[in-house]
């Protein structure tokens, strides 16, 4: 398996056999433990300086900057999602402009499988940086009641982008039916979860620094592995 030489490959083989049985569990949804970690977490630092107000644990608020430049990504986190292994959605900017096209796999029915056409609970929204912050932080449009809202975001500049493809690649993984395990179509061993949905769509749209993310890999771990990308906790506001 290509993990660019960052990583053993006894090391992925040991994780993708975690991910199957443990991601596979709970598909990609957040965990009712989640409330109260949240509740641990630090407040937003204001280490970026100006740009979107974010509200931290004693109600103040404080400030984080968009990405800089013509293009940018980000990936938004659920760290106690599937049983603590994480979750993960996506956003991307609409180069030069102001606006954020952003959205998820949520998968609220936990099935292991769902055939393409099935419903996976993906969704998609476009807005400013400010917007995407607040649904993203909300869970506003999360298909049902979700346990908790996304609580971290990692964001990155890029100086290449596609929008056009990459909106291409979100009608695909809302299509395509959700997997964790065995395709009963191949018979191979992969996955088609919020973390592919994630990857798949941030690669066509061509970011800067982005790690490759095997089939069935641990989103968490994933996440650490975003090079040079900035790293901010997200409360409700």
């Amino acid at each position: 398996m290509n993990i660019g030489g960052r990583r053993s490959r006894i090391g992925w083989t040991a994780a993708v056999l975690v991910a199957g049985t443990v991601i596979g569990v709970t598909g990609c949804q957040p965990t009712p433990t989640a409330a109260s970690s949240r509740s641990s977490r630090p407040a937003v630092s204001d280490t970026d300086g100006g740009g979107t107000q974010i509200k931290g644990m004693s109600g103040a608020l404080t400030s984080a900057r968009q990405p800089a430049g013509p293009g940018g990504a980000c990936v938004f986190v659920k760290p106690d999602g599937a049983q603590k292994f994480g979750h993960v959605g996506w956003g991307f900017r609409v180069t030069g402009t102001n606006q954020w096209v952003y959205g998820a796999v949520e998968n609220p029915s936990n099935k292991l499988y769902t055939p393409p056409g099935g419903y996976i609970g993906a969704w998609h929204a476009q807005g400013s940086y400010d917007r995407m912050l607040s649904e993203m932080s909300r869970d506003a449009h999360y298909p049902g009641k979700s346990t908790h809202p996304y609580s971290r975001y990692r964001c990155v500049s890029s100086s290449t982008s596609d929008v056009n493809r990459a909106w291409k690649m979100i009608h695909t993984v809302e299509s395509r039916g959700f997997l964790v395990g065995v395709d009963p179509k191949t018979g191979d061993l992969t996955s088609r979860d919020c973390l592919d949905a994630t990857y798949d769509v941030l690669h066509a749209y061509r970011t800067r620094h982005l790690t490759y993310a095997p089939h069935l890999d641990i989103p968490n771990v994933w996440v650490e592995t975003l090079w040079n990308w900035s790293d901010h906790t997200l409360r409700p506001h």
